[in-house]
């Protein structure tokens, strides 16, 4: 079992900064927990003092559940891969990954098994009499990797450990982790600020701001059913689309009120508790990129949701394209095929997916639509 429980864990720096406020997580055992964030979240603090590199100034931490606020970190059974590697530059690849087995002292033929098996696991058995400055990146990264995973541990710690490598790499790395995962079934903690990392590798993501949780959730939920303004933005690319507007209710119809447009709402919504009562109220609507459509036969199908905007720029992605509209102070980013005929400067006409529109309280910026 390497269930960890965080209640109401807070870090605070001297002169008061809080770095971390009142976290609140229970993560399952073997599950892959994905903490992301820009830079200052507190998601980096949040998984050291899961380490217990960092003191915890309030709350409790539990592992398995036994208290660990006060345990060193060699007793926690944990094993962390930091974004540095952290590799002893005058030690073989075998000599990083048995170190902290020679420390603890244990027997050689037992430190050598472990090795062997880390190392014929991670496909690095060719590399293990070399010194890091012989190694790629990806060859440090999977050392690195190995020292953690000798140790057996019920718990891994990750801090950004792909951000050092290319693009092409951080891909297959990303791969490789997530199927380690599944062959280990031990409990992983991964930092990143990388949104893309976190929907691909996670089967848990807990986004953070300002040292707060703003929503933990599965990346089907946090994709389809964000919190919050931040959490719909943070996650996905492009962001989704944000815009002011308001509820109008005429007759049996409710309408989405914004910029010159007036889009009624399918009936999901317009009969749904929450958004009748924001009717006449400010409100934020969200429409994600990927839910606007040129194709004819959508507008066709759809010309009640139907907005023409002229296109600003566009974006060939391969099989996509960016699109980017504006019209005033309005703008419009839509996920098209590439050859969608978008031309900049010349009108547009798209559909938006009103049924998976999102709404939110322009003032709290919490979702109406996620209880």
């Amino acid at each position: 079992m390497a269930r960890v429980t965080l209640s109401g864990v807070q870090k605070v720096y001297d002169g008061g900064v809080i770095a971390v406020a009142d976290f609140n997580l229970d993560i399952a055992d073997k599950s892959f927990v994905v903490f992301v964030g820009p830079s200052g979240c507190g998601k980096s603090t949040t998984l050291r003092m899961i380490a217990g590199l960092e003191s915890i100034t309030a709350g409790e931490l539990k592992i398995d559940g036994r208290m660990v606020n006060d345990v060193p970190p060699k007793d926690r059974d944990i094993a962390m891969v930091f974004q540095n590697y952290a590799l002893y530059p005058h030690m073989t690849v075998f000599e990083n990954m048995a170190f902290g087995l020679t420390i603890r002292k244990l027997p050689k033929a037992e430190i050598r098994r472990r090795v062997e098996e880390a190392a014929s696991m991670l496909e690095i058995t060719h590399l293990l009499e070399r010194l890091p400055r012989a190694l790629s990146g990806g060859e440090r990264q999977r050392t690195a990797l190995g020292r953690a995973l000798v140790r057996d541990p019920k718990v891994f710690l990750l801090d950004e450990p792909l951000s050092n490598l290319d693009a092409r790499l951080r891909t297959t790395m990303r791969k490789e982790l997530k199927e380690l995962h599944d062959r280990l079934k031990t409990t992983f903690i991964y930092v990143t600020h990388d949104q893309t990392e976190a929907m691909t590798m996670g089967d848990m993501i807990v986004v953070m701001k300002d040292g707060y949780i703003q929503q933990a959730a599965s990346p089907q939920d946090l994709y389809h059913r964000p919190a919050n303004m931040f959490a719909a933005t943070f996650i996905g690319a492009p962001s989704m689309n944000l815009f002011a507007g308001t509820l109008r209710l005429e007759g049996e119809q409710m309408f989405a009120d914004f910029g010159r447009f007036a889009l009624p709402l399918p009936a999901r919504l317009r009969e749904h508790r929450r958004v009748r009562e924001y009717v006449g109220r400010s409100v934020v609507f969200g429409v994600r990129p990927t839910d606007l459509d040129d194709a004819p036969e959508r507008l066709e199908k759809h010309p009640e949701w139907v907005v023409t905007l002229p296109v600003e720029q566009k974006e060939l992605l391969g099989a996509e394209m960016n699109v980017y509209l504006k019209e005033g102070d309005f703008k419009l980013t839509a996920v098209l095929e590439n050859q969608a005929k978008a031309e900049s400067g010349k009108p547009l006409s798209l559909c938006l997916d009103l049924e998976k529109l999102h709404i939110f309280d322009a003032e709290t910026e919490q979702s109406i639509l996620v209880v």
